[in-house]
């Protein structure tokens, strides 16, 4: 279980506010796999967790476990990630060095058009991107999964999915954030085709405890487990979706599921003082976006400043760095994007030349660009390490709560709404009350921008895998966190962070209560800056740290969801519950991934970053 913050971590807390900084390192290489690593898993999902450590213990390594934790997640957690969706999976390969991004992001239908969800006067037609089979991409996450058991992993698919298939035919208990996103979604899944029977008792959200039981989606994955890649994007399961889609108004085609491949990418791979940066890279904006909010902070002379100088120093990044997403960014196999002039020391020489040291710059005075749409509050996130140092960081989506709400008979697979991810129309709020530009305009076989930010930090004696769900605030949360990190920040401190967010438009600094002290929040106020608590705390983190020099391994999952992170032995002859398995619960104080504001996290300030003007000789 995730601890409230102990008065030795508080008084650190408070010195990195004062501006105190560690000196420089000089790089440790990583540790020999001869000597082992303490494996380590942290998902959104105790049995998802608990899944991936049984592969482990049969001789998987992390990409086998990584694709045992997706498809259990897909099982267990519905309304956040699921068969009928995609995500980015970063991993990294401790015998080669390589790091590599899976891009299994869903893709628009070949029959979707720019205006698909305009009515006949040119105005959104509410509801229409968000429940039903119209709503949905091209899955990307059945592809993704063989891929992964194929190219990187040492057991058959088959092996690796067989916790999933176990957990789907025998049923998971409902809990409390299951049950609220279920109520919250009521009308959707009531019009969603076989979503009703499976997600809902008489019509109604399930009672807590009661059993979810997923058959069809137990067929589903064992075809996919069996048949690979053909078992879902062709044959029996294929057929079924196509009809079920096509049925209930959808414009989906076999020729969109035979079509539809992964990507292999270069993560976003950057600097930020003595730390490596790896990060998701475009159709996901997140690496991009992290990466300039770092660049631009790397350059500042923050030593001295008070408590509210370096919030308006750390927003004023955001605010410049989520301009620039809504301006240029999209999918990169349809629109061309700056990326080296984004990532470039010139560019973050010129944001903050912009940046006035006590006056915030309203955003409305910066070019005008409308910020994009980004994936939704139920997203999931996991990360794993293996003993021999292989690593995977993995963020899923289906969007919106429960996705479309609608799942296609005879496959238990519950549908994504990632077209609500496009800009439907220029200027045009989406689900989340974001507008979005060209570069995210809807367009045939195309990839919907996302602001998922798995992610990789290696400082010198220290490696930590993250991410977490939270829509558009994902990217500002993996911003807090690599600050923290830096700091020398526990993984336990990491996920209970206090946190706050800004994304260019709307002009407004969200915070978590305790995140900001009302003094600083008044002289924010002062400074020109609008304030306004969260109402949901997004985010639900999950973190594992890998100390070098030892192989010891630290594992955390965010105190306002209900995940489970457990590390095991480094000696592989240990089982998964054997007594040398260190267990850390998250604790689930609402039932939803975000919590009420002021509830359920005790933890003083956020560490702010130190000024190292004197560390480095020349910043970008």
């Amino acid at each position: 279980m995730v601890e409230p913050a102990s008065p030795k971590r508080l008084n650190l807390l408070k010195r990195l506010l004062k501006g105190a900084f560690f000196a420089l390192l000089v790089f440790n290489p990583a540790i020999s796999p001869a000597a082992g690593v303490q494996p380590a898993i942290a998902s959104a999902h105790p049995l998802a967790t608990e899944a991936g450590m049984q592969i482990l213990a049969q001789g998987g390594n992390a990409f086998d476990a990584a694709v045992a934790v997706s498809a259990a997640l897909a099982v267990v957690e519905p309304q956040s990630s699921g068969l009928g969706g995609g995500g980015f999976w970063l991993l990294h390969r401790a015998d080669s060095g390589e790091d590599v991004m899976i891009d299994g992001r869903e893709k628009a239908p070949l029959a979707a058009r720019r205006d698909m969800y305009l009515d006949e006067r040119g105005e959104i037609i509410e509801g229409r991107s968000i429940d039903g089979p119209l709503a949905a991409g091209i899955p990307g996450e059945p592809a993704a999964l063989a891929h992964i058991a194929e190219r990187y992993g040492q057991l058959p698919l088959s092996r690796s999915l067989a916790p999933a298939i176990r957990l789907a035919r025998e049923g998971f208990p409902v809990d409390a954030r299951f049950r609220r996103m279920a109520a919250f979604r009521l009308e959707a899944l009531r019009r969603g085709g076989s979503a009703t029977n499976i997600f809902l008792r008489h019509g109604a959200a399930p009672d807590e405890g009661e059993l979810i039981r997923q058959p069809e989606l137990a067929e589903t994955l064992w075809r996919l487990g069996h048949q690979g890649r053909d078992g879902f994007y062709a044959g029996k399961t294929a057929r079924r979706l196509v009809e079920g889609v096509r049925k209930a108004g959808g414009i989906w085609t076999q020729k969109d599921l035979s079509d539809y491949r992964i990507v292999e990418r270069e993560p976003v791979v950057g600097r930020y003082r003595d730390l490596r940066v790896t990060a998701a890279s475009l159709p996901s904006s997140g690496g991009i976006v992290l990466m300039e909010m770092l660049n631009q902070l790397q350059g500042m002379k923050l030593a001295g400043l008070d408590e509210a100088g370096l919030v308006h120093a750390i927003v004023e990044t955001m605010r410049r760095a989520y301009r620039d997403r809504a301006e240029y960014l999209g999918d990169p196999d349809f629109v061309p994007v700056p990326v080296k002039r984004l990532l470039s020391a010139d560019h973050a020489r010129a944001l903050r030349k912009t940046i006035h040291p006590d006056k915030a710059t309203p955003s409305a005075d910066l070019k005008a660009a409308p910020a994009d749409a980004s994936v939704g509050r139920d997203t999931t996130h996991f990360s794993i390490i293996d003993r021999q140092g292989n690593r995977v960081a993995a963020t899923l989506s289906i969007n919106y709560p429960f996705g479309s709400g609608f799942v296609a008979p005879g496959t238990g697979v519950l549908l994504n709404d990632e077209m609500d991810d496009f800009s439907a129309k220029p200027g045009a709020p989406n689900v989340y009350g974001l507008v979005g530009g060209q570069a995210n305009a809807i367009a045939p076989g195309k990839r919907m921008l996302s602001s998922m930010t798995p992610t990789f930090l290696e400082s010198p004696n220290r490696i930590a895998i993250l991410g977490t769900p939270g829509g558009s605030r994902i990217i500002t949360m993996a911003l807090l966190a690599t600050l923290a990190f830096d700091q020398g920040a526990s993984a336990e401190d990491m996920v209970a962070l206090r946190r706050f967010h800004h994304q260019y438009l709307p002009d407004v600094i969200e915070y978590e209560e305790g995140a900001i002290s009302p003094a600083a929040r008044a002289k924010l106020e002062k400074m020109g800056h609008a304030l306004k608590p969260f109402q949901w705390v997004p985010g639900d983190m999950q973190v594992v740290i890998l100390d070098k020099r030892t192989g010891h391994t630290h594992a955390a999952s965010d105190p306002r969801g209900a995940g489970e992170s457990l590390v095991a032995p480094a000696d592989p002859v240990h089982g998964v519950l054997d007594p040398g398995v260190h267990r850390d619960d998250g604790v689930d104080a609402t039932g939803n991934a975000g919590i009420p504001a002021g509830k359920g996290v005790t933890q003083d300030r956020h560490p702010i970053i130190r000024d190292d003007a004197a560390q480095i000789s020349s910043s970008p």
